[in-house]
């Protein structure tokens, strides 16, 4: 491993043990898994069909569909959505995804900013495999858009 590697490995690792003192390194961990968890759930709500851990800050997101990986990659980053596009050969055709890296930097706001503007491009491109069908489901999107009007 190349030196200014493993200083960064090493670094990282002081302090998210805590070695460096303060509690900053539990604090980050924490603030990762809440937004991990929080981008999640509201990607799951939309209807997208989300793999992966649940505490992992990778989160993939299926798509299905070998066509429409550049047009995902392409209107996220028209939106300000930072994705990593995975296709053929890496995974089986028809197994495409998007892997969104969470941080915990990321605030609130940009996480439900992100997520909504995710759902709308699943949305018009047919993506929301898990949508929940029937006024349950439209129910339950409108509230969460009424909650950030």
């Amino acid at each position: 491993m190349p030196p200014p590697c493993a200083a960064q490995a090493l670094a990282a690792l002081q302090l998210i043990s805590g070695a460096q003192g303060g509690g900053v390194g539990a604090e980050k961990l924490a603030r990762i898994r809440e937004n991990s968890n929080f981008f999640r759930r509201r990607l799951e709500e939309e209807g997208f069909k989300v793999l992966g851990d649940v505490d992992s800050p990778i989160i993939p997101v299926m798509l299905h569909h070998p066509l429409k990986l550049a047009a995902v990659s392409r209107m996220c980053l028209e939106r300000g959505v930072a994705v990593v596009v995975v296709g053929y050969p890496a995974v089986p055709v028809l197994y495409e995804r998007v892997r969104f890296c969470i941080s915990a930097s990321h605030t609130r706001e940009q996480l439900a900013s992100a997520a909504a503007a995710v759902a709308e491009i699943g949305e018009r491109l047919g993506l929301l495999f898990e949508k929940p069908a029937g006024p349950e489901g439209l129910a339950a999107r409108l509230a969460r858009s009424d909650e950030h009007a």
